[in-house]
């Protein structure tokens, strides 16, 4: 059994600049937690794999090709590989959610 606690877990250095912290790298999955603070947001990205996030706290904005959605916690986000996507926090409390990336990348994230 393996059991990590997310304030245990590092932080990891992103080119979005905000707080990421890797859970589990496994070879099938990629677990990663994030919190953006008001106005942070995980820039416009592609990733070579599909995305998955599940929203722990707050409230924030997804952006998934041409559609928009404003989230809250316990929903989950699908975002399938290759699509750009981004998430933002407009709001004062933080926006806390697990990004699930299958399978686990190979290849780098590009920003747009």
């Amino acid at each position: 059994m393996k059991i990590v606690k997310i304030t245990d877990a590092a932080n990891v250095p992103n080119p979005h600049g905000v707080s990421a912290r890797k859970i589990l790298e496994h070879e099938h999955v990629t677990l990663i937690y994030l919190e953006l603070k008001e106005g942070e947001e995980l820039k416009l990205h592609v990733t070579p794999v599909d995305v998955f996030f599940y929203i722990i706290a707050g409230k924030g904005l997804v952006t998934i090709g041409d559609e928009n959605q404003e989230v809250e916690p316990e929903m989950v986000i699908f975002s399938p590989a290759k699509v750009p996507h981004k998430l933002a926090n407009p709001n004062a409390e933080t926006f806390r959610f697990l990004v699930v990336k299958t399978p686990k990348p190979t290849t780098q994230t590009k920003l747009l």
